[in-house]
């Protein structure tokens, strides 16, 4: 065996020019290991590729048995190659026969060989094969053989990433890396969506494997990992993360990550094996991806997406890019991601957009409200999605069900089609409704509206006949420019807005910013319990000068006609008599200056605060309307996160312990004539929404899709049953399961569509 690290270079600069060449799957890794055994001087060298079965494949050998190519194969876990296939790990042995998991295969002719050493074929942490080498002679491998086979595996598994050896099986199953995958997850928007994969942080693409100077590689890496660490260091130090708690202890973990000399010596010594900058980093994240997968500690494992992070971090600054080009993504992009904010959903062309597929992610999450307004479906807490998929793979996700496909056979493919033309002739017969009234069976109105935040969700109004636009999210429009909107900006919007709805009522919410709505260009700063913390009208108050501009642009964009305005996150009534002061004194600027006013003006709340339960009937004097905000008054009266993943599943909203407090809404809002209008998730889905009408509520603004569903609902039913049965659901001081069931079987009695 050569003791000098040109061995290892001269292996790949000849295994470069075996991929060059055009040639079958199967000739080229025939090539690889006939280089292979003459580079390490070993008389046998064997790859075997985990197929989708879980077997473990001879694939191509030089020095064992040609017959037993495509005819031998290990489970996982089966004989030496099966325990390296298991533990990610490279095993090193001076006589293999004596290892307990030795497995005689007698087709093979091995008998002969003693000296073993096996590498694991990985990419992104997955195991796709193993990779051998034998000798007669008793003898360890040395370091540097070992690590010269792991560059070598690494190659191979980006070969089989790159297509190149698919068809190299003879069994006629498809090898692991192209395996056809079944997920299941949550479904978080309806909708059914085909297209191809967009992770939504690339995966590194090691285009150029192969060093031409070993020198140069090992600089470039170090002024990298030298950028790396000086823009971690900004961003712990700035201002944004200056108190202490939480988050400034995660960013000191990541920055000593960032610091960790033997990350950094790891990729050196990739580099030495001869590989570039760039495939180092690559080669050490797949290791260390495969390490703490397999630890059974939840906080360790946890530590992997901050690894992940940091390798695609200096990734990019090898390589200079700044991220996916928007003119790269395919025409029927489904994106996948651990998780993402709204904002970042919204800086992809919508046009290209065909779903969503979270490894993490609620129903009540803001990225899901904004894809269900965008009309997109999702699916969210898919288990390690990420880490199973490649950019550019075939993919189906069934937001209603919670199942993604990925690499889908022609006969799932072809199901789907027909699911999607089914839910089209369904959609066609909603869109047939909406020119009828929304009006009971029992002649009772009810008015069902839209949640819109963006110029692109108007049309749907004519689509889906709705009465109007029950929230009108105007922090969309912030998060999607590059800067803070001028007055003029804003007023252009809102106006078109108006002028869009025609004389239907448009309800607009004052920017409601914080929590996981961050706009780019403001400063902010760290706190332990965003969701609870400095947001929506608090921060308004905070910085009037913000929320006078956007008052202003309101007002002015609504001179001559009807304007209705609402505060979110209200907690107390004195934060709504000072919000209201500032809309006065506003109208008196206007006034003063000569500029025209609303005609008519409407001011009201959100209730999405606990503590405004307690004080209905003075927040109802004060308004002229009041909104319900589902999603965050289930998140603070059940202390649950609506982002976190553990906790999404956890408690109906359909409980007594959240109806009865919705239940007080709609009376108060009967005692002091002041309409109210349920406008969180809630009100979208028709057993909720039947719920709703059976509390009391006549009013339900929801994203465009659910307007068909929800009218088809209400024009079933006869309000005085509903409401006797949800009196009688709720009756019992003691009940605490959730009505769902009872509802969905009242339903089911009286003919009411689901």
């Amino acid at each position: 065996m050569r003791s000098s690290l040109a061995g290892p270079r001269v292996l790949l600069r000849r295994l470069r020019e075996v991929m060059a060449e055009r040639i079958s799957g199967q000739e080229r890794l025939d090539k690889i290991t006939v280089l292979i055994a003459a580079n390490m001087v070993a008389e046998v060298c064997s790859v075997y590729l985990l197929r989708a079965d879980g077997v473990l494949e001879l694939s191509s050998t030089e020095g064992l048995n040609k017959e037993a190519v495509h005819q031998t194969g290990l489970k996982i876990g089966e004989g030496l190659v099966g325990v390296i296939a298991a533990s990610s790990e490279p095993l090193n042995l001076a006589d293999a026969q004596k290892h307990p998991s030795f497995a005689y295969l007698p087709e093979t002719g091995e008998e002969d060989y003693h000296s073993f050493l096996g590498v694991p074929v990985m990419r992104v942490g997955r195991v796709l094969g193993v990779l051998t080498v034998q000798n007669q002679a008793r003898r360890s491998y040395s370091e540097e053989e070992v690590e010269a086979l792991q560059t070598v595996a690494m190659v191979i598994a980006e070969m089989m990433a790159a297509g190149e050896l698919q068809g190299v099986s003879r069994s006629g199953l498809d090898l692991e890396a192209a395996r056809q995958l079944h997920l299941e997850g949550s479904g978080i928007a309806d909708g059914v969506g085909l297209g191809h994969v967009v992770l939504h942080e690339p995966r590194l693409i090691v285009t150029d494997m192969i060093a031409e100077n070993i020198d140069e590689e090992i600089d470039r890496l170090d002024q990298a990992v030298a950028r790396l660490r000086l823009s971690i260091d900004s961003i712990v130090e700035s201002g944004d993360v200056a108190h202490h708690g939480e988050h400034r202890d995660i960013l000191e973990a990541y920055r000593m990550f960032a610091y960790d000399r033997g990350w950094a010596r790891r990729m050196r010594e990739a580099i030495q094996s001869g590989l570039t900058a760039e495939a180092a980093v690559e080669r050490v994240q797949s290791d260390t991806r495969a390490k703490l997968m397999r630890q059974k500690d939840p906080l360790i494992r946890e530590r992997l997406n901050d690894f992940d992070d940091l390798a695609y971090r200096l990734f990019r600054e090898l390589s200079g890019e700044n991220g996916r080009h928007q003119d790269q993504m395919p025409d029927d992009a489904v994106i996948v991601a651990r998780m993402m904010g709204a904002a970042e959903l919204l800086d992809y062309d919508r046009s290209k957009i065909r779903g969503l597929v979270l490894e993490e992610g609620g129903p009540t999450s803001h990225v899901a409200v904004v894809a269900r307004a965008m009309g997109v479906p999702v699916v969210g807490r898919v288990t390690g999605v990420v880490a199973l998929v490649e950019d550019g793979d075939p993919i189906i996700l069934d937001g209603e069900d919670g199942a993604v496909h990925v690499r889908p056979p022609v006969d799932v493919e072809r199901a789907y089609v027909e699911k999607v033309k089914f839910r089209a002739r369904r959609q066609a017969q909603y869109r047939a409704l909406k020119d009828r009234a929304s009006v009971t069976a029992c002649g009772v109105p009810i008015m069902l509206q839209h949640n819109a935040g963006l110029l692109i969700d108007l049309p749907s109004l004519e689509e889906t006949g709705a009465d109007g636009i029950g929230l009108f999210r105007t922090e969309l429009q912030f998060m999607v420019a590059r800067s803070l909107p001028r007055t003029k900006e804003q007023e252009t919007l809102y106006a078109r807005v108006l002028d869009a709805a025609g004389e239907r009522p448009v309800t607009f919410r004052t920017l409601d910013i914080g929590g996981d709505k961050v706009l780019p260009y403001m400063r902010t700063f760290a706190e332990e319990n965003p969701a609870l913390g400095w947001r929506a009208v608090r921060l308004g108050l905070d910085r009037p000068g913000l929320m006078r501009l956007q008052i202003r642009a309101l007002l002015m964009a609504a001179a001559g006609r009807s304007l209705r305005l609402m505060f979110p996150m209200v907690t107390d009534v004195a934060e709504l008599d000072s919000a209201k002061a500032i809309v006065r004194r506003e109208i008196s600027h206007l006034v003063k200056h000569g500029y025209k006013t609303p005609t008519d003006l409407k001011i009201g709340s959100m209730i999405e605060v606990p503590s405004l339960l307690y004080q209905l009937d003075a927040v109802m004097n004060r308004c002229d309307f009041v909104s319900v905000g589902s999603n965050d008054l289930f998140q603070f009266m059940t202390a649950t996160d609506r982002g976190n993943t553990r906790l999404s599943g956890r408690f109906d909203i359909l409980s007594p312990s959240f109806l009865r407090p919705l239940k007080a809404i709609a009376d108060a809002s009967e005692r002091n004539r002041c309409p109210v209008t349920v406008c969180g998730e809630m009100a979208g889905r028709p057993v909720e929404a039947l719920a709703l009408l059976g509390l009391g509520f006549r009013r339900l603004s929801m994203s465009p899709a659910s307007v068909g569903p929800v009218k088809a609902m209400v024009i079933d039913v006869r309000m005085e049953p509903l409401t006797e049965a949800m009196d009688a659901m709720l009756s019992d001081p003691l009940a605490t399961v959730s009505v769902r069931e009872a509802l969905v079987a009242y339903a089911d009695e009286h003919g009411i569509s689901l």
